[in-house]
């Protein structure tokens, strides 16, 4: 495993892609160190995406690229500029609140982070927000798609788990409010020492709130129709994925109709072009998943891990630090399939509940959306705004430390997570 590990590393930092990466230190772990014939590749690459609950990814890509361009996206920055924009640092609110309403529908980050980068970052350079602290703010808002339902990473942590994916789902919910609401107060926090610029505030207007609200309605019945279709056992997820194309495509052709037939070629092509990549990645990832379980490394990390962690809490504390890590340099697809199926059974070991676990590292994850050198969700909002990498890393301690204390909260305090999957499968 020194040697899955150390090529895996060592490829990823000489440029390789990450599913070259996968699929060759994969490789030559298998002729170096096992007897097994190298047709064993070809038949993980298939077993790993001849999954049904996977379909649901697709499709929540295509809804997110739908609600982006038919309008859904807009009418969500409008209702948030209504609700919050009236508060210090009136556009950052802005875009936390707008990212909270986003991620409900689409589930992917980098797709949620673009739309409200597209939109918001103009006004932003024109009200001389700090743009760096801006696209900081815009990225950690992003992220939360992958912790509020219905999330993409929370599917592959769920199958990958084998645990209920609705149960997941609502896990979310919880940390996911707690990050939202964090990120709000650490933005006013420090707007309200920010200058002139962040006062340029709206006046608060019940009759606009009114009139945008009455506008979004047709999108904010997407939300409740996919997560409440899941946890209500209507449908499962990837029949919710399925309805929540059609449901945002019914909304933006028939209803806000800013999309027509011509537009739907190039989402398509987007779509399977960004599903491609995902799942090309837990295909190859799959290997790495055997390889840890043919070689047992389980049973030795478990062994070191009791040495080192006398108790759930030096254990959790112990797989957090690795966690927020390990999201620095590594998708976090990639990341679940490799360590999820090494690290759940010894949390359950410990009387870590399922959900809970999957929920921290889908947290831990969705921090490693906003720090470099991974950071996908920092370098698209950078990308939008114009700004280098290393400029918008500057600014990323602001919603790094409330994502770090929910973090903690979540991991040390169950009930955040498990209220409301107790309340309704237990």
């Amino acid at each position: 495993m020194s040697l899955a590990f150390g090529g895996f590393a060592l490829l990823i930092f000489s440029g390789m892609p990450i599913v070259l990466a996968l699929g060759v230190a994969a490789m030559v772990t298998i002729i170096a160190f096992t007897d097994v014939p190298l047709t064993i590749i070809a038949q993980r690459v298939y077993g790993g995406v001849n999954s049904f609950p996977l379909m649901a990814i697709p499709f929540f890509v295509a809804a997110g690229l739908i609600m982006e361009a038919g309008g859904i996206a807009r009418r969500f920055v409008e209702l948030a500029t209504a609700l919050v924009g009236w508060i210090t640092g009136s556009l950052f609110m802005v875009a936390i609140t707008t990212g909270t309403g986003l991620a409900a529908i689409s589930g992917s980050g980098s797709a949620d982070t673009a739309a409200i980068s597209s939109i918001l970052v103009p006004e932003m350079k024109k009200r001389r927000y700090d743009v760096d602290m801006a696209v900081a703010i815009i990225a950690a808002s992003g992220s939360m798609a992958s912790i509020i339902p219905p999330s993409i990473v929370m599917v592959v942590i769920a199958i990958t788990a084998n645990q209920s994916i609705g149960a997941m789902f609502l896990g979310g919910i919880g940390p996911g409010i707690l990050i939202s609401a964090s990120l709000l107060l650490g933005a006013w926090l420090y707007a309200r020492n920010g200058g002139p610029a962040y006062r340029d505030a709206e006046p608060f207007s019940l009759g606009r709130l009114g009139k945008v609200f009455i506008d979004a309605v047709p999108a904010l019945f997407v939300p409740v129709i996919i997560v409440g279709g899941i946890v209500g056992g209507v449908f499962t997820a990837t029949e919710a994925a399925c309805i929540a194309v059609f449901v945002t495509l019914g909304i933006s052709c028939f209803v806000y109709r800013e999309l027509n037939l011509k537009d739907l070629a190039p989402l398509v092509l987007r779509t399977v072009s960004l599903s491609a990549a995902v799942l090309i990645i837990v295909s190859t990832a799959s290997i790495f998943s055997w390889i840890i379980a043919s070689l047992g490394v389980t049973t030795a990390l478990d062994h070191w891990l009791r040495d080192v962690a006398a108790s759930p809490f030096a254990f959790l504390l112990i797989v957090n630090l690795l966690l927020l890590v390990v999201g620095m340099f590594m998708e976090s697809i990639s990341a679940i399939l490799i360590l999820l199926p090494v690290l759940m059974p010894i949390a359950v070991s410990y009387g870590i509940d399922p959900v809970q676990f999957g929920v921290l590292m889908a947290l831990n994850l969705s921090i490693g959306l906003i720090t470099p050198p991974y950071g996908i969700c920092l370098y698209v909002a950078a990308m939008v705004a114009g700004r280098r990498i290393e400029q918008a890393a500057s600014k990323v301690w602001l919603p790094l430390i409330p994502m770090i204390i929910v973090l903690l909260l979540t991991a040390f305090c169950p009930a955040v997570t498990l209220f409301l999957p107790n309340l309704v499968y237990r």
